[in-house]
């Protein structure tokens, strides 16, 4: 028996499950997870001295790969002052100013301490700024686990064939209204028929918890045309693409403005840490100058503000680590394209940047329903083979892949070898 095999029969007797988040299960692939020990570049290695090529990425925060030397070094010597005071900081106040000087739509910002409590907040706001209750989401979109954001949502929601989750109120989810992503007509509909109550469209700008969907032209385009026409706030949830498709997130990168945007672990460097921000009348809801309450003892933590801080100045001034991600992006993701088509496979891959995911399905996939239709056992199949062949992917159809700038030509190389050796061995 593995190490890892022997941990999780122990986690499972005192952690529900075995693990601390669902997403880190392996009973859709039928295997045991492994347990990490050790990160560092485009690779973890688990207690079993096992040694992978890393596509996770902490789900996602890791741009620079794991245990960046100096994020490292700025986390060690924050911690030397302290962990944690429970008191204003002058590095939160750096980091507010870095956030809001470099993001266009952000004119102030609030730390928090999840992607969760980011969006929980922002609708909160949202809802008061506006009087209004309503907020639209879009199915197989992820915000967290508050209550009025867990329907039809994705990530390990999905991966679990839970709709929605017990213990949520009814009263939670009334005022949640779900369109479909990629169909703005369905939004058009919601607005028309709750005309004047909407407070927010809350909506991951590419949906990266169903796998990857992509937005089609002119969607992200007319939620905000919708929103300014209704008096609606446009959200961006950027857990996933903030400070990762480009510097000013998804933002930047369909040249939309949204009028609240969300973060999570990513301007952490990994550390626990979110954030919510965006235009200075809406923010100054925010108590303790404004009606909309919410406090956080560990907001702004100083070491979760060293590394996040740290990672976003080498992000910002460092030329050309977005363009080589996309580039090993477009080698991973276009190799693995190809190898499809050598072998005959008519299954879509969707990838942008450094995103990417492929489906084990025909069909094209560009919503809920459409990513829906994969096969889940066929998944776990490549799975076994990936992670047994030293490749290390998240244990679900509906999650992402995340080229790091640690990823290399070499390692890209090694990935698309193996799939490769996987596509050969289903001939």
């Amino acid at each position: 028996m593995t190490r890892s095999e022997t941990l999780f029969q122990e986690a499972v007797q005192y952690i529900p499950g075995g693990v601390n988040s669902p997403v880190r299960a392996y009973g859709s692939v039928g295997m045991t997870p492994r347990f990490i020990r050790q990160a560092k570049g485009p690779y973890v290695t688990d207690v079993d001295d096992n040694r992978y090529i890393d596509y996770i990425g902490s789900w996602g925060p890791m741009i620079l790969g794991h245990n960046h030397p100096a994020v490292l070094e700025a986390v060690t010597k924050t911690a030397m002052d302290g962990l944690s005071f429970g008191a204003a900081t002058e590095i939160e106040v750096e980091m507010a100013e870095y956030i809001c000087g470099n993001v266009p739509s952000v004119d102030m910002v609030r730390m928090v301490n999840s992607g969760t409590e980011a969006v929980m907040s922002a609708i909160r706001v949202a809802r008061g700024y506006t009087r209004k209750n309503k907020i639209i989401k879009f199915a197989g979109c992820y915000h967290g686990h508050c209550d009025a954001m867990l329907v039809k949502a994705g990530s390990g929601v999905m991966t679990a064939g839970i709709p929605d989750s017990a213990g949520v109120p009814a009263g939670c989810t009334q005022d949640t209204l779900t369109a479909v992503y990629n169909d703005i007509d369905s939004v058009k509909a919601i607005f028309a028929e709750f005309d004047g109550q909407v407070a927010a469209v809350i909506v991951e700008a590419v949906a990266a918890n169903m796998g990857v969907v992509l937005p089609k032209a002119e969607f992200l385009r007319e939620l905000r045309r919708l929103c300014t026409e209704h008096g609606a706030l446009l959200i961006f949830d950027e857990v996933i693409t903030g400070f990762r498709l480009a510097f000013g997130g998804a933002q930047e990168y369909f040249g939309i403005s949204a009028d609240l945007v969300t973060y999570g672990k990513i301007i952490g460097a990994g550390m626990p840490v979110g954030a919510y921000g965006g235009r200075r009348d809406i923010m100054q809801q925010v108590a303790p100058v404004g009606p909309v309450y919410q406090a956080g003892t560990l907001s702004g933590n100083p070491v979760a503000m060293a590394a996040g801080l740290t990672q976003l100045k080498i992000l910002k001034e460092t030329p050309g680590i977005y363009s080589h991600m996309a580039s090993m992006g477009e080698r991973l993701f276009g190799g693995m394209k190809a190898l499809l088509r050598t072998y005959g496979k008519n299954q879509p891959l969707n990838h942008t940047a450094s995103l990417g995911c492929m489906y084990f399905t025909d069909q094209e996939v560009y919503n809920y329903e459409t990513a829906k239709t994969s096969d889940t056992e066929a998944f776990a199949g490549y799975f076994r083979f990936m992670l047994e062949h030293g490749i290390h992917l998240g244990p679900s159809q509906f999650e992402a892949m995340f080229v790091s700038n640690a990823h290399t030509e070499e390692v890209i190389d090694q990935t698309l070898d193996v799939v490769k050796q996987y596509l050969e061995s289903r001939v």
